[in-house]
Protein backbone atom coordinates (compact mmCIF):
# COMPACT_ATOMS: atom_id res chain seq x y z
CA UNK A 1 0.00 0.00 0.00
CA UNK A 2 1.48 3.16 -1.08
CA UNK A 3 1.83 6.06 1.99
CA UNK A 4 2.70 8.18 -1.42
CA UNK A 5 0.17 10.79 -2.14
CA UNK A 6 -1.27 10.84 -5.41
CA UNK A 7 -2.43 14.82 -7.02
CA UNK A 8 -5.38 15.81 -8.70
CA UNK A 9 -5.33 19.01 -10.66
CA UNK A 10 -7.61 21.32 -12.11
CA UNK A 11 -5.09 23.38 -14.31
CA UNK A 12 -8.39 25.68 -15.29
CA UNK A 13 -10.06 26.13 -11.68
CA UNK A 14 -10.06 29.28 -10.52
CA UNK A 15 -8.80 31.28 -13.50
CA UNK A 16 -5.07 31.69 -12.23
CA UNK A 17 -1.93 31.18 -13.76
CA UNK A 18 -1.68 27.62 -13.58
CA UNK A 19 1.53 26.78 -14.46
CA UNK A 20 3.29 29.04 -12.53
CA UNK A 21 1.41 28.08 -9.36
CA UNK A 22 2.09 24.54 -10.01
CA UNK A 23 5.94 25.01 -10.64
CA UNK A 24 5.40 26.32 -7.04
CA UNK A 25 3.39 23.40 -5.58
CA UNK A 26 5.92 20.98 -6.73
CA UNK A 27 8.74 22.70 -5.12
CA UNK A 28 7.30 23.18 -1.70
CA UNK A 29 6.17 19.76 -1.86
CA UNK A 30 9.36 18.60 -2.36
CA UNK A 31 10.96 21.00 0.44
CA UNK A 32 8.62 19.08 2.46
CA UNK A 33 9.84 15.74 1.45
CA UNK A 34 6.52 15.25 0.40
CA UNK A 35 6.21 12.08 -1.95
CA UNK A 36 3.88 12.42 -4.97
CA UNK A 37 2.55 11.39 -8.45
CA UNK A 38 0.11 13.87 -10.14
CA UNK A 39 -2.39 14.22 -12.83
CA UNK A 40 -4.03 16.42 -14.69
CA UNK A 41 -7.84 16.48 -15.42
CA UNK A 42 -8.50 16.89 -19.21
CA UNK A 43 -12.25 16.74 -19.13
CA UNK A 44 -15.54 17.33 -17.19
CA UNK A 45 -15.97 14.87 -13.85
CA UNK A 46 -11.93 13.42 -15.46
CA UNK A 47 -11.44 13.79 -11.67
CA UNK A 48 -13.63 10.16 -11.08
CA UNK A 49 -11.68 8.42 -13.81
CA UNK A 50 -8.54 9.54 -12.01
CA UNK A 51 -9.32 8.89 -8.36
CA UNK A 52 -10.76 4.91 -9.87
CA UNK A 53 -6.79 4.28 -11.34
CA UNK A 54 -5.03 6.14 -8.50
CA UNK A 55 -7.05 3.58 -5.84
CA UNK A 56 -6.59 0.87 -8.08
CA UNK A 57 -2.74 1.35 -8.17
CA UNK A 58 -2.48 1.56 -4.20
CA UNK A 59 -2.56 4.60 -3.26
CA UNK A 60 -4.58 5.52 0.10
CA UNK A 61 -4.36 9.58 -0.16
CA UNK A 62 -5.07 11.91 -2.92
CA UNK A 63 -4.84 15.84 -2.74
CA UNK A 64 -7.14 17.58 -4.91
CA UNK A 65 -5.47 21.00 -6.17
CA UNK A 66 -8.56 23.17 -6.97
CA UNK A 67 -12.01 24.42 -5.93
CA UNK A 68 -14.82 22.66 -4.78
CA UNK A 69 -16.01 21.17 -7.73
CA UNK A 70 -12.92 19.40 -8.28
CA UNK A 71 -13.22 18.06 -4.81
CA UNK A 72 -16.53 16.90 -5.46
CA UNK A 73 -15.51 14.78 -7.91
CA UNK A 74 -12.79 13.59 -6.31
CA UNK A 75 -15.01 12.61 -3.31
CA UNK A 76 -17.95 11.07 -5.60
CA UNK A 77 -14.53 9.01 -7.08
CA UNK A 78 -13.93 7.80 -3.65
CA UNK A 79 -17.51 6.71 -3.04
CA UNK A 80 -17.98 5.11 -6.63
CA UNK A 81 -14.71 3.17 -6.74
CA UNK A 82 -14.69 -0.73 -5.46
CA UNK A 83 -10.82 -1.07 -4.41
CA UNK A 84 -10.96 -0.30 -0.62
CA UNK A 85 -12.96 0.98 2.25
CA UNK A 86 -13.43 5.13 1.20
CA UNK A 87 -12.72 4.95 5.40
CA UNK A 88 -9.20 4.13 4.21
CA UNK A 89 -8.63 6.63 2.12
CA UNK A 90 -7.54 10.21 3.03
CA UNK A 91 -7.64 13.57 0.94
CA UNK A 92 -6.36 17.30 1.26
CA UNK A 93 -6.67 20.19 -0.51
CA UNK A 94 -4.77 23.05 -2.07
CA UNK A 95 -7.41 25.74 -2.38
CA UNK A 96 -7.13 27.01 -6.66
CA UNK A 97 -10.80 27.38 -6.83
CA UNK A 98 -13.12 30.69 -6.89
CA UNK A 99 -15.54 30.12 -4.39
CA UNK A 100 -13.66 27.63 -2.10
CA UNK A 101 -15.91 26.81 0.38
CA UNK A 102 -15.55 23.52 2.09
CA UNK A 103 -12.25 24.88 3.22
CA UNK A 104 -13.69 27.40 5.45
CA UNK A 105 -15.68 25.20 7.81
CA UNK A 106 -12.25 24.05 8.80
CA UNK A 107 -9.98 27.08 8.24
CA UNK A 108 -7.72 25.93 5.51
CA UNK A 109 -6.12 29.29 3.99
CA UNK A 110 -6.69 30.19 0.50
CA UNK A 111 -2.99 29.90 0.34
CA UNK A 112 -0.32 26.86 -1.07
CA UNK A 113 2.06 27.34 1.16
CA UNK A 114 0.27 27.53 4.24
CA UNK A 115 -2.38 24.34 3.01
CA UNK A 116 0.83 22.48 1.83
CA UNK A 117 1.96 23.16 5.67
CA UNK A 118 -1.13 21.63 6.42
CA UNK A 119 -0.36 18.27 4.64
CA UNK A 120 2.79 17.73 5.95
CA UNK A 121 1.28 17.69 9.46
CA UNK A 122 -1.73 15.91 8.27
CA UNK A 123 -4.11 16.41 10.95
CA UNK A 124 -7.24 14.04 9.85
CA UNK A 125 -11.05 14.11 10.41
CA UNK A 126 -13.41 11.14 9.74
CA UNK A 127 -15.60 13.28 7.87
CA UNK A 128 -19.77 12.04 6.71
CA UNK A 129 -20.88 12.26 3.58
CA UNK A 130 -23.78 13.13 1.88
CA UNK A 131 -25.98 11.01 -0.73
CA UNK A 132 -28.07 12.20 -3.38
CA UNK A 133 -30.59 10.33 -5.29
CA UNK A 134 -32.51 11.61 -7.98
CA UNK A 135 -34.92 9.94 -11.17
CA UNK A 136 -31.85 8.89 -13.08
CA UNK A 137 -28.52 9.30 -10.93
CA UNK A 138 -26.61 9.30 -7.25
CA UNK A 139 -24.09 12.06 -6.28
CA UNK A 140 -22.24 12.05 -2.85
CA UNK A 141 -21.69 15.66 -1.66
CA UNK A 142 -19.42 16.81 0.81
CA UNK A 143 -20.38 20.34 1.62
CA UNK A 144 -23.81 21.60 1.04
CA UNK A 145 -26.28 20.48 -1.59
CA UNK A 146 -29.91 21.70 -1.73
CA UNK A 147 -32.52 22.83 -4.11
CA UNK A 148 -34.78 25.74 -5.06
CA UNK A 149 -33.03 29.26 -4.87
CA UNK A 150 -29.54 27.49 -4.57
CA UNK A 151 -29.89 25.33 -7.05
CA UNK A 152 -30.89 28.46 -9.44
CA UNK A 153 -28.04 30.08 -8.54
CA UNK A 154 -25.48 27.27 -8.79
CA UNK A 155 -26.71 27.18 -13.02
CA UNK A 156 -26.39 30.65 -13.21
CA UNK A 157 -22.65 30.22 -12.33
CA UNK A 158 -22.17 28.63 -15.25
CA UNK A 159 -22.51 31.75 -17.35
CA UNK A 160 -20.76 34.22 -14.59
CA UNK A 161 -17.47 31.86 -13.91
CA UNK A 162 -15.37 35.04 -15.71
CA UNK A 163 -16.60 37.32 -13.21
CA UNK A 164 -14.62 35.18 -10.05
CA UNK A 165 -15.49 35.90 -7.14
CA UNK A 166 -17.99 38.75 -7.83
CA UNK A 167 -20.33 35.86 -9.79
CA UNK A 168 -21.87 34.58 -6.62
CA UNK A 169 -23.48 38.01 -6.39
CA UNK A 170 -24.26 38.87 -9.67
CA UNK A 171 -25.96 35.21 -9.60
CA UNK A 172 -27.61 35.37 -6.20
CA UNK A 173 -28.76 39.13 -7.86
CA UNK A 174 -30.24 37.26 -10.98
CA UNK A 175 -32.11 34.36 -8.51
CA UNK A 176 -34.00 36.95 -6.79
CA UNK A 177 -35.15 38.92 -9.81
CA UNK A 178 -36.13 35.81 -11.35
CA UNK A 179 -36.29 32.53 -9.63
CA UNK A 180 -39.64 31.59 -8.74
CA UNK A 181 -40.96 30.04 -5.34
CA UNK A 182 -42.81 26.40 -5.72
CA UNK A 183 -44.47 24.43 -3.58
CA UNK A 184 -42.47 21.90 -2.01
CA UNK A 185 -43.62 18.62 -0.35
CA UNK A 186 -40.84 17.76 2.40
CA UNK A 187 -40.59 14.35 4.26
CA UNK A 188 -38.36 13.14 7.27
CA UNK A 189 -38.98 11.19 10.57
CA UNK A 190 -42.40 11.61 11.41
CA UNK A 191 -42.76 14.72 9.51
CA UNK A 192 -44.79 15.57 6.43
CA UNK A 193 -44.60 19.61 5.55
CA UNK A 194 -45.78 21.08 2.33
CA UNK A 195 -44.74 24.28 1.93
CA UNK A 196 -44.38 27.65 -0.17
CA UNK A 197 -40.52 27.31 -0.32
CA UNK A 198 -37.95 29.05 -1.51
CA UNK A 199 -35.54 26.41 -1.14
CA UNK A 200 -34.06 23.74 1.01
CA UNK A 201 -30.71 23.02 2.13
CA UNK A 202 -28.93 19.92 3.04
CA UNK A 203 -25.51 20.76 5.15
CA UNK A 204 -22.28 18.26 6.47
CA UNK A 205 -20.19 21.55 6.55
CA UNK A 206 -21.17 25.37 6.79
CA UNK A 207 -20.62 27.42 3.96
CA UNK A 208 -21.84 27.62 0.33
CA UNK A 209 -21.99 30.08 -2.51
CA UNK A 210 -19.09 32.08 -1.77
CA UNK A 211 -19.32 32.10 1.80
CA UNK A 212 -22.98 32.28 3.01
CA UNK A 213 -24.11 30.05 6.00
CA UNK A 214 -27.54 28.66 5.75
CA UNK A 215 -27.34 26.10 7.90
CA UNK A 216 -26.91 25.51 11.79
CA UNK A 217 -24.97 24.14 14.44
CA UNK A 218 -23.25 22.10 11.98
CA UNK A 219 -21.01 19.32 12.93
CA UNK A 220 -19.51 17.02 9.91
CA UNK A 221 -18.88 13.96 11.99
CA UNK A 222 -22.31 14.05 14.03
CA UNK A 223 -23.90 11.66 11.02
CA UNK A 224 -26.55 13.78 10.65
CA UNK A 225 -27.96 16.43 7.78
CA UNK A 226 -28.41 20.03 8.79
CA UNK A 227 -31.43 21.18 6.83
CA UNK A 228 -32.59 24.45 6.70
CA UNK A 229 -36.29 25.48 5.18
CA UNK A 230 -36.56 28.65 3.50
CA UNK A 231 -40.33 29.30 2.98
CA UNK A 232 -42.06 31.99 1.72
CA UNK A 233 -38.83 34.55 1.67
CA UNK A 234 -38.94 37.50 -0.63
CA UNK A 235 -36.47 40.04 -2.47
CA UNK A 236 -36.80 42.05 0.56
CA UNK A 237 -36.32 39.68 3.09
CA UNK A 238 -32.50 38.87 1.51
CA UNK A 239 -31.63 42.11 0.84
CA UNK A 240 -32.82 43.50 4.55
CA UNK A 241 -30.58 40.43 5.94
CA UNK A 242 -27.73 40.30 3.49
CA UNK A 243 -25.14 40.42 6.37
CA UNK A 244 -27.17 37.27 8.00
CA UNK A 245 -26.33 35.65 5.26
CA UNK A 246 -22.36 35.62 5.52
CA UNK A 247 -22.91 35.08 9.54
CA UNK A 248 -24.88 32.32 9.72
CA UNK A 249 -27.97 34.12 11.69
CA UNK A 250 -29.73 34.12 8.68
CA UNK A 251 -30.99 30.67 10.37
CA UNK A 252 -32.91 32.66 12.85
CA UNK A 253 -35.73 34.17 10.95
CA UNK A 254 -38.96 33.48 11.53
CA UNK A 255 -39.58 32.49 7.69
CA UNK A 256 -36.86 29.65 8.40
CA UNK A 257 -36.99 26.22 10.07
CA UNK A 258 -34.23 23.93 10.75
CA UNK A 259 -33.54 20.66 11.49
CA UNK A 260 -31.39 17.49 12.08
CA UNK A 261 -32.17 14.28 10.19
CA UNK A 262 -30.26 10.94 8.37
CA UNK A 263 -32.52 10.59 5.72
CA UNK A 264 -35.26 13.17 3.88
CA UNK A 265 -36.95 13.20 0.79
CA UNK A 266 -38.46 16.59 -0.97
CA UNK A 267 -41.05 16.31 -3.40
CA UNK A 268 -41.30 19.86 -5.41
CA UNK A 269 -45.52 20.17 -6.68
CA UNK A 270 -45.75 22.88 -8.99
CA UNK A 271 -41.96 23.52 -11.13
CA UNK A 272 -38.88 21.23 -11.54
CA UNK A 273 -35.90 23.76 -9.62
CA UNK A 274 -32.53 22.47 -9.97
CA UNK A 275 -30.81 20.64 -7.73
CA UNK A 276 -26.81 21.58 -6.28
CA UNK A 277 -24.10 19.54 -4.98
CA UNK A 278 -21.34 21.22 -3.58
CA UNK A 279 -21.87 23.69 -6.00
CA UNK A 280 -22.04 21.56 -8.99
CA UNK A 281 -25.70 21.31 -10.82
CA UNK A 282 -26.75 17.27 -10.49
CA UNK A 283 -30.29 17.41 -12.19
CA UNK A 284 -33.74 18.88 -11.06
CA UNK A 285 -37.12 17.73 -9.47
CA UNK A 286 -37.57 15.38 -6.75
CA UNK A 287 -34.58 14.22 -4.40
CA UNK A 288 -34.39 12.08 -2.03
CA UNK A 289 -31.01 12.66 0.38
CA UNK A 290 -28.93 10.32 2.63
CA UNK A 291 -26.08 10.53 5.04
CA UNK A 292 -22.74 8.03 5.34
CA UNK A 293 -21.43 8.28 8.79
CA UNK A 294 -17.73 8.66 8.92
CA UNK A 295 -17.05 7.84 5.66
CA UNK A 296 -13.79 9.94 3.97
CA UNK A 297 -10.68 10.79 6.17
CA UNK A 298 -9.38 14.49 5.47
CA UNK A 299 -6.90 16.51 6.64
CA UNK A 300 -7.72 19.80 8.33
CA UNK A 301 -5.82 22.14 10.78
CA UNK A 302 -5.87 21.57 13.84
Amino acid sequence: MSTSWFIIANPISGNRNFSKQWKEIQQLLNNKKIDFSFAFTKFSKHEIELVDTAIQQGFRNIISIGGDGTLHNVVNGIMMQRYAKTSDITIAVIPQGTGNDWIKTYNIPNNVKKAIEIIHKKNIILQDIGVLETDNSTVFFNNVAGLGYDGYIVNKLKTLKSFGSLAYILSGIAGLLFYKKTVFKIIFDDKILETNCLMTVFGICKFSGGGMQFTKNVNSTDGLLDVTIAKNLNILDLILNLPKLYSGKIVDHKKLETYKTKAIRVVPKTAKPFIQADGEVIGTGEVQVKIIEKAINFVVTN
